[in-house]
């Protein structure tokens, strides 16, 4: 469907992400959707604060801000036909740690106050009118922008990330992300879990899933990478960051201990605690290290079975698991905890609670999870969430409000 609210409207998108961002971001490929669709936006860069400044000076994306602090012309940019990138000529004050809640939200006001200064200032010199305010997760530097920018006809609120569960933001998010969202017209999530949390406080509140770029992951047949050929089959593997707080360490442990004879493959940095855990001591647990984005195919390719081993924390519970998508988009069997967030692919991913229902899973795929219906299935299943089918959700959702 194509979109029919969400075309010909200038829309302001407010993110934690800036639009320079080297890695994969959401809020630039809903601009890009935006604009596609005939839409003008406003992308809004994070502004600096004063702590950020002194302890970053050095980066070349802080130069660039501070750049445009001199120079009010250059800080707004036209970065692809119909999307303007601003650079809010502003210095925010570093309020993060501010304990008490009225003096924090004193500071917060005058913050937002001189970002709506110059996010007006910038819609005005564009002819923006009968805006849209999108907001991307940003609740504490977005928090009093619907009543302070000019020409708003409606406001929604974007959860990708339950961010009150991060040290950073644990002190005021479960105080204000609530308030928020009871302010905005329309909330939507990229997970049920998150989607389900927003209802509590708005009833406006709706999944438009998660888009994904798997133009890299196509299944296609590919060689072997070098530091797997010593590699025996089969192979359980994992991509991505191996984290702590984000991964089962005693599971990952306990799969392979039980199956001595599989290999656990794991591609992807590690923190700290996984550089000396006893992992490292199992024979049949190979640490490949980060790699280059392109070649993570080619691994995923040499799998027989792929797994996510979540740990269910506050912070992961409700994220929306893209690595599943790039398995699935390569027609590959995957094992899977389960969470509220992950109950979406169950018809796709065997889903797992402890260490038996892990092993008794991927023995099953090893054995059944080859077959070409399968496969199709799975790819077919990852390819459906494009970004352009979250835009028409939201679409159909503004429409109905």
């Amino acid at each position: 469907m194509e979109s029919e609210f969400l075309k010909g409207r200038d829309i302001i998108l407010f993110s934690l992400k800036p639009w320079d961002i080297e890695i994969g971001s959401s809020s630039r490929q809903y601009a890009r959707v935006f604009a596609k669709n005939k839409n003008r936006v406003l992308f809004i860069n994070r502004a600096l604060d004063r702590a950020s400044i002194l302890k970053f000076r050095d980066d070349p994306k802080i130069k660039k801000r501070l750049d445009s602090l001199h120079n009010k012309q250059k800080s707004l940019q036209e970065a692809e036909p119909n999307i303007w990138v601003l650079d809010p000529p502003v210095i925010l004050e570093s309020i993060n740690k501010v304990p008490i809640p009225f003096l924090f939200d004193w500071l917060n006001r005058i913050n937002n106050r001189r970002l709506a200064k110059q996010i007006n200032q910038a819609s005005s010199r564009l002819g923006f009118r009968n805006i849209i305010l999108y907001i991307e997760n940003d609740f504490i530097r977005s928090f009093y922008l619907m009543e302070m920018l000019d020409h708003l006809s409606a406001t929604v609120y974007y959860i990708r990330d339950y961010l009150s569960s991060q040290d950073y933001f644990r002190l005021h998010g479960k105080r204000l992300e609530p308030r928020l969202i009871q302010k905005a017209d329309l909330v939507t999530a990229n997970s049920t879990y998150l989607t389900n949390y927003a209802k509590k406080f708005n009833p406006h509140s709706i999944f438009v899933g998660q888009g994904c770029d798997l133009s890299l992951f196509s299944g296609e047949k590919s060689t072997r990478p070098s530091d797997m050929h010593a590699i025996g089959s089969p192979v359980i593997g994992y991509t991505g960051a191996l984290l702590t707080t984000r991964l089962d360490i005693e599971l990952i442990r306990g799969i392979a201990w039980s199956r001595k004879n599989w290999s656990i493959v794991l591609v992807g940095p590690e923190d700290a605690d996984f550089l000396k855990s006893d992992l490292h001591q199992y024979p049949n647990i190979y640490f490949l290290g980060r790699k280059n984005l392109n070649d993570l195919p080619n691994y995923i390719a040499h799998f027989d079975v792929c797994i996510n081993p979540q740990l269910v924390n506050q912070m992961t519970v409700g994220n929306y698991p893209l690595k599943i998508d790039e398995y699935l988009a390569m027609g590959k069997p995957v094992a899977a905890t389960r969470t509220e967030a992950m109950e979406m692919f169950g018809e796709y991913v065997k889903l797992g609670d402890n260490l038996e229902e892990y092993l008794r899973n991927i023995e099953d795929l090893l054995v059944n999870g080859q077959k070409s219906e399968l496969i199709r299935s799975r790819i077919t299943f990852a390819r459906s969430h494009t970004w352009e089918n979250c835009v028409t959700r939201l679409d159909q959702a503004l429409s109905k409000a």
